[in-house]
């Protein structure tokens, strides 16, 4: 069966860090772009950084300068590493990817990871 696995999230001080990983499992040919969204309570889903299979990276600007978005091909795994938290970053955080099963790839979600930033 074929899904993506997140893990990592949970609570944190302001200023602290926190390291958000998500897997491909199952008979995967193939990875594609990777990615993260966020939601925070009552506001719409955002794209967070997104980073292609070769290496190109993008950020929303209010992550900028303190997420960095990276991935592991053989493990088919992405990670976003989150420095200087701030309260405004508590969201559920969704992994994105698209995956080479057969023939055109298919897009696939994650089940979400709750991030939450104290103050």
């Amino acid at each position: 069966q074929v899904q993506l696995v997140e893990s990592g999230g949970g609570l944190v001080q302001a200023g602290g860090s926190l390291r958000l990983s998500c897997a491909a499992a199952g008979n995967i040919l193939g990875v594609g772009t990777m990615g993260w969204h966020r939601q925070a309570p009552g506001k719409q889903r955002e794209l967070v950084a997104t980073i292609t299979s070769r290496d190109t990276t993008n950020y929303a600007d209010s992550v900028k300068g303190r997420f960095t978005i990276s991935r592991d091909n053989a493990k088919k795994t992405v990670y976003l590493q989150m420095n200087t938290l701030k309260p405004e970053d508590t969201a559920v955080y969704y992994c994105n990817a698209d995956l080479y099963i057969i023939g055109r790839p298919e897009n696939y979600w994650g089940q979400g990871t709750q991030v939450t930033v104290s103050s």
